[in-house]
């Protein structure tokens, strides 16, 4: 029961207008045409960290190519795509220049969390954002082969790497996540992470292990979070999620079991909500202050199809 593009109002990371043109990366020529072009803008990425420009309507995350070399990101930028014709990089901040940097009063440097949770910036250009950000956590973590230990180099205009000593070809990797609403039918079960801001209650979550399905992942994450069994797994949609590289792949899950053992390592609470309960979360309107994860987040819209929907989600 996926919803059509464009149907999750807020939903970070998706749905927006990058020609990532994979199959010209390589072609030099074509890379310093893009470079050279009056309307190539820049991403800056400082490790964990975005450089925005403030405005006078907010800010802005996309630097012209020259001030961004200004602030000293390094001579190695990433092409991110083609947004309406016009080239997106993503440039690095060296370390040392990030401190000196906090004190201007035209720049504003802030994690990518708080950027799409707060839209701090038009949401075209998060997925810009989102792409420089996980390249530049790849390419810092993997400037030597893993085959043979000798330095890499980049290629592919950032989006691989080359072992000059063993000729080994290395590619950026994306992480599947499973990320699912059990339900009861007129109940939904929801728990918080000991690191969500107070009141926060979400959906559960868990990263696929090698030979796993989608559903087994589904399966076996509630079951080990939650001591549910599950049953039905339906897919309803996914989710880049930048933190470093990861894809989050939104489920509804239908419980066959009802009595929780919670695994307290993983989970600081959870319990069963009804629909009506979790429609006031949503509307930050509950009695007790409690609420969901932001529009921006895919926890979100699946809790919301739920109580729009009841256990309809699950399907036949």
């Amino acid at each position: 029961m996926t919803r059509p593009s464009g149907a999750w109002p807020g939903l970070a990371y998706v749905d927006t207008k990058i020609e990532r043109l994979s199959e010209q990366r390589g072609d030099h020529a074509l890379m310093l045409k893009f470079a050279a072009s009056k309307d190539a803008r820049a991403v800056v990425v400082a490790h964990e960290m975005i450089v925005l420009k403030k405005t006078n309507t907010g800010h802005d995350a996309l630097f012209e190519q020259d001030e961004a070399r200004q602030l000293g990101t390094t001579s190695n930028p990433i092409f991110i795509g083609l947004h309406r014709q016009a080239p997106r990089f993503g440039f690095t901040l060296t370390a040392e220049r990030i401190d000196p940097l906090k004190s201007r009063n035209d720049l504003h440097i802030t994690d990518l969390r708080s950027i799409a949770t707060q839209g701090l910036v038009p949401h075209e250009q998060l997925e810009c954002i989102a792409i420089a950000k996980a390249l530049h956590h790849w390419h810092a973590r993997n400037r030597f082969c893993p085959n043979c230990g000798s330095t890499t180099e980049m290629s592919d205009a950032g989006w691989r790497r080359i072992c000059p000593g063993c000729k080994a070809e290395h590619f950026s990797r994306t992480d599947p996540c499973v990320i699912m609403l059990p339900i009861d039918g007129e109940r939904c079960l929801l728990a918080r992470s000991h690191r969500f801001v107070p009141g926060m209650y979400s959906a559960l979550a868990g990263f696929m292990e090698p030979g796993e399905s989608m559903e087994d992942a589904v399966r076996r994450e509630t079951q080990e979070e939650s001591g549910l069994k599950i049953g039905r797994v339906r897919y309803y949609a996914s989710q880049p999620w930048p933190f470093p590289h990861s894809l989050m792949i939104g489920c509804f899950a239908e419980a066959l079991s009802s009595d929780l053992t919670l695994d307290k390592n993983e989970i600081e609470d959870g319990r069963w909500f009804s629909r009506e309960e979790a429609a006031t979360m949503l509307a930050r309107k509950h009695e007790h202050g409690l609420i969901t994860p932001p529009p921006s987040a895919i926890a979100h819209h699946l809790i919301r199809a739920y109580v729009e929907r009841g256990a309809d989600v699950l399907g036949d």
